[in-house]
């Protein structure tokens, strides 16, 4: 199983969208998918027609009681299922203030949980609080969605820094693997100019950042496109709102890649000896 968190300290940027529609478009591919919830807005939750109302369990029980993830979990398709969030997650940061060992409560309620699953996708807040902490530690891969501003690029470096150190101290399997650009608009020279200059940043920082040297600058560029915006007020991924859509087409193209990534890292894999 691949457990990717998606994040970026930055609003507006596409994280909750990409989140989403990177999830629908591996489960229609067939894959076994599981989205869950960080952000005390709940977006990803209600984009996909979810809320978890008082007296449910929600990412919250999770985090704050001993609810387990499979009592949180709610299915959206055969193959797409959510742990859904709401407003109440916003006390979880001092809830867990005084708690030993808070960074480590997602990562072992996800271990104590026995779902089959192929991807895990963890939409995080905007933010870097407890609750991405929790995320970074609970997963293997870091997902980072920028947007072609040099405004969104403020304040990546801070990012990455706080990736590093929770890679380094608290979970030395994680890693930056996935690096996208949403909201392209190809008609912009800045756009152009934009991309270019965070390409050469992860080119050059490869050598020296052990923690994203892997890391994929994906060919995908997610288009502006109005349909992406429009889906989420009716509780669907864009592939139901919206399939013929430029916004459909490039999402379906980030989850093409994304396969791919996988099957180029179980290609590489070394055999292990037999015993």
């Amino acid at each position: 199983m691949r457990s990717i968190a998606v994040i970026n300290q930055k609003g507006g940027v596409g994280k909750t969208t990409s989140s989403v529609n990177l999830a629908a478009a591996l489960a229609d591919k067939g894959y076994r998918v599981c989205l869950a919830d960080l952000d005390p807005q709940a977006h990803a939750s209600l984009h996909l027609g979810i809320t978890a109302i008082d007296g449910e369990v929600s990412m919250y029980e999770v985090l704050c009681s001993e609810a387990t993830i499979a009592q949180a979990r709610r299915r959206v398709s055969d193959r797409l299922s959510v742990i859904p969030s709401n407003l109440d997650l916003a006390a979880a940061e001092l809830e867990l203030a005084g708690e030993v060992g808070r960074e480590m409560i997602l990562r072992d309620k996800l271990e104590d949980d026995d779902e089959p699953l192929d991807y895990l996708i963890l939409d995080c807040p905007p933010s870097l609080g407890v609750l991405t902490v929790n995320a970074l530690v609970a997963v293997n891969e870091v997902f980072l969605p920028l947007q072609p501003h040099f405004l969104a690029l403020h304040g990546l470096s801070k990012l990455l820094r706080t990736v590093e150190v929770v890679s380094r101290r608290l979970n030395e399997k994680l890693k930056l693997s996935g690096v996208m650009l949403c909201m392209y608009d190809s008609n912009t020279r800045l756009a152009a100019e934009v991309s270019t200059d965070i390409t050469d940043f992860f080119e050059a920082s490869k050598g020296s950042r052990e923690f994203f040297r892997s890391a994929k600058f994906f060919d995908t560029r997610v288009r502006r496109n109005i349909r992406l915006a429009e889906a989420p007020s009716f509780g669907q991924s864009i592939f139901q709102y919206s399939p013929e859509s430029n916004g459909a087409a490039d999402y379906n193209a980030l989850a093409e890649e994304v396969i791919a990534q996988t099957a180029s890292r179980a290609t590489n894999t070394p055999m292990k000896a037999a015993a």
